[in-house]
């Protein structure tokens, strides 16, 4: 599509989303109709500012990669985390010092899923869409399928980002736990996410490689499997077509087993499946070494795959869910442990013969922590769907650090350990702008991940034996009131931990921004090497 066809279709969609806000049933949507009238007509305005003049461009080398989309996605991911991390330090300050609720648009209630989406899919989903495009050109020697289908994806998700997050912060949502956005929004991300299906696909069927990468097995899992989870837990029908509510299909406890069904799988094929493609790709490539063994790989992905999908039910535990379906959750959770730590040795094992590198590369040294918490996530998390040891942790602030040790120490640190990676050889820069800076970050988010995850621990542990403490007479001895006084300066401990991740954060914008420019900074060498003198 030409220039001229892409400007028209962004002005067609000014005009309706304009026609939609003019008749809209209710004020959230009207309001959220503005902001799609905001982004689309400045879209369009660029479009009509950067038209092509005098004789029309000569057609594209289509034997190259596409990397355009993916230089913009390196750009939005680093942007993403800073934003996602910058609003978890805001939803830890309100969770410690409630004044910093501010009604109605910035309190708790409204920052706190958008805090989890920026992380999740705006963070997380934006690098693992633009590492899928890399990888599946390397590894396929073959350029995106689709032409422009590849800006259309790119653009489309991040639409959908602003969608969601404007919607959280209108009180518009879905009241559904990591699936907040109402039907309109999830209506485009299938457009998008089907789009995205066929590119990824495209470009496998035209590889000029016989031999499918392990890391395209899990980016495909990845897509096909967040597309059925998507699609099944969002089924609902809205109560006008100009309007923001809408009514899920499903009710009771099917509506809940449905939504954890979505919930840990989007844990289990977002959050890990998608990444694990990252590490099969970056973490070998930054290393100079091979897989340690890809056989292993093939058994790691058949067996997470088939195990994963089984384990929602392990949210439940003594709900109205049947006994039986809880007790299958806790059986396929435990069985998680093993293909998963199955990957996680294939990562570490990848090193062998180059261990010296963690203490000259710190990029790989990211990637060793991300892979290390990866397996200490995948062993807490089997240990939490054991119904004894769930009664204690269920509800508390220990679900939210085993949350955070797998969001902030897996899904962080590999990504920033691949946006490291594609800066240099996407702008063509000889290296990175700082190495130390990176040496800088990597502390700062490891000391970040380890004070947040060891304070949420003990304050849910705490919590957990505060609830169900009785005296002798049966009574609960303390109320739901002092156990919130008591983990104070846990949360306290938690806003200090997310500071110094968010600070991280901040150092790899800068490096990135720096590099791209094409600066280098005059600094020593991280390790000095000195000769050994023979003894006298």
């Amino acid at each position: 599509m030409g220039h001229l066809g892409r400007t028209a279709i962004l002005g067609l969609g000014t005009f309706l989303a304009l026609l939609a806000a003019a008749f809209a049933a209710d004020s959230a949507f009207r309001l959220h109709a503005f902001v799609l009238v905001l982004a689309l007509g400045v879209a369009t305005i660029y479009m009509l500012r950067t038209a092509p003049t005098g004789d029309a461009p000569a057609a594209k080398d289509e034997s190259d990669y596409m990397d355009g989309p993916i230089r913009a996605g390196v750009i939005l991911t680093t942007f993403w985390g800073v934003v996602g991390f910058l609003v978890g330090v805001v939803a830890a300050a309100q969770l410690a010092w409630p004044d910093f609720n501010i009604e109605p648009f910035l309190n708790f209630g409204r920052i706190r899923p958008l805090h989890t989406s920026a992380v999740v899919f705006a963070f997380g989903g934006t690098a693992l869409i633009t590492t899928s495009m890399y990888v599946v050109q390397r590894t396929s020697r073959a350029r995106l399928f689709g032409g422009d289908l590849a800006w259309f994806v790119f653009w489309g998700y991040q639409l959908f980002i602003l969608l969601a997050a404007t919607g959280y912060l209108l009180g518009i949502t879905a009241s559904r736990e990591y699936a907040e956005p109402e039907w309109y929004v999830d209506l485009w991300l299938t457009i998008v996410w089907v789009a995205y299906l066929i590119m990824f696909l495209g470009t496998l069927i035209k590889r000029k490689e016989p031999h499918i990468y392990v890391a395209n097995w899990f980016y495909l899992a990845f897509i096909v499997t967040i597309a059925m989870l998507h699609v099944v837990n969002n089924l609902a029908v809205p109560v006008s077509f100009l309007g923001t509510k809408s009514y899920s299909l499903f009710s009771g406890v099917q509506d809940a087993l449905t939504q954890w069904w979505y919930g840990h799988n989007a844990v289990g094929f977002f959050l890990t499946a998608g990444f694990l493609g990252m590490m099969y790709y970056f973490m070998p490539k930054q290393a100079e070494r091979p897989v340690y063994s890809y056989r292993l790989s093939i058994i790691h992905f058949w067996s997470l795959i088939f195990l994963y999908i089984w384990a929602g039910p392990h949210h439940l535990h003594y709900t109205a869910l049947p006994d039986w379906a809880q007790t299958l959750g806790m059986v396929f959770s435990v069985m998680l442990w093993m293909p998963s730590w199955g990957g996680m040795i294939n990562g570490l094992m990848t090193l062998q013969g180059a261990w010296d590198k963690i203490r000259t590369d710190p990029i790989i040294r990211m990637m060793v922590v991300a892979v290390a918490f990866y397996g200490m996530s995948t062993f807490e998390g089997p240990v939490m769907s054991i119904k004894a040891v769930n009664g204690l942790s269920h509800y508390t602030d220990w679900t939210i650090g085993h949350v955070h040790s797998g969001a902030l120490g897996w899904v962080g640190m590999i990504s920033f350990g691949a946006v490291y990676f594609l800066v240099p050889r996407l702008w063509n820069r000889e290296r990175i702008y700082s190495l130390r800076m990176i040496n800088w970050h990597f502390w700062f988010a490891t000391l970040g991940i380890v004070v947040y995850a060891a304070v949420m621990w003990v304050a849910g542990i705490t919590q957990g034996l505060m609830w169900r403490e009785y005296d002798d007479q049966g009574f609960l001895v303390y109320s739901f009131a002092e156990t919130v006084q008591a983990l104070h300066p846990y949360y306290v401990l938690r806003v200090f931990g997310g500071l110094l991740y968010l600070i991280g954060g901040l150092i790899m914008a800068w490096n990135v921004y720096q590099t791209i420019r094409g600066n280098v900074r005059n600094e020593r060498p991280l390790v000095t090497h000195t000769v050994a003198q023979p003894a006298e």
